[in-house]
């Protein structure tokens, strides 16, 4: 079986060996490169020299993490990152996840959930410890605190959560398809969801529908 490629980019050699090291222990895997920061990964990355997975520091000179990770899922969207920090910091976290990183590390997790995360990530699922977890969960009660519908939005979510068509939403409202349309749109701008399925589970999260 061909293993799966991992990039280094940190701008700390010594913990870039120690990284290297333990996934050259990992028979599955296995280093294609190394780069000290995002500006020489843009050099050594293309697409013949292009790994599965990017292990990524987030405070490195040049390019950051943070451009780093846009640069990649905008250039080459296939290739799951993983961010290594020293921090909980949760503005950071957020904006990663939202960038689209699948994996996020404390750099002195244990050496089982490195592999841990390895192995998740590898498989196209994500990797998110216990405090990310709870960055997001506070985010998500900030932004549900935030948000302000008006009668019709909740009405037009609460029908969103049967099984009608937004035709037949639109007939029971007494107004326009197109009407129900906008109110579709808006409702994804204002509660940051891309779908019908999406708007009903914050209907259900908010006990604004019953199951």
């Amino acid at each position: 079986m061909e293993p799966i490629l991992i990039a280094l980019v940190d701008d700390h050699r010594l913990f870039r060996s120690g990284i290297a090291s333990l996934i050259n222990k990992l028979p599955q895997y296995k280093i294609l490169f190394e780069a000290g920061d995002g500006e020489e990964l843009s050099r050594k990355l293309t697409p013949k020299l292009k790994p599965h997975i990017i292990l990524l520091d987030i405070n490195m000179p040049k390019w950051d993490g943070i451009d780093t990770a846009r640069w990649i899922c905008t250039n080459y969207p296939d290739v799951h990152i993983i961010v290594l920090s020293m921090f909980e910091d949760a503005e950071k976290v957020l904006t990663m996840i939202k960038i689209g990183v699948k994996g996020y590390l404390l750099k002195d997790a244990e050496p089982d959930e490195f592999e841990e995360a390895l192995n998740k990530v590898s498989n196209n699922e994500v990797y998110y410890p216990e405090f990310v977890t709870k960055h997001l969960v506070s985010n998500f009660n900030k932004q549900t605190e935030l948000v302000k519908l008006n009668s019709r939005e909740l009405e037009f979510l609460k029908l969103s959560g049967t099984e009608l068509t937004y035709k037949e939403i639109a007939e029971q409202m007494c107004i326009s398809v197109r009407t129900v349309d906008g109110y579709r749109d808006q409702l994804f701008e204002k509660l940051q969801i891309k779908s019908r399925v999406g708007l009903v589970l914050y209907a259900i999260k908010n006990n604004l529908i019953e199951l």
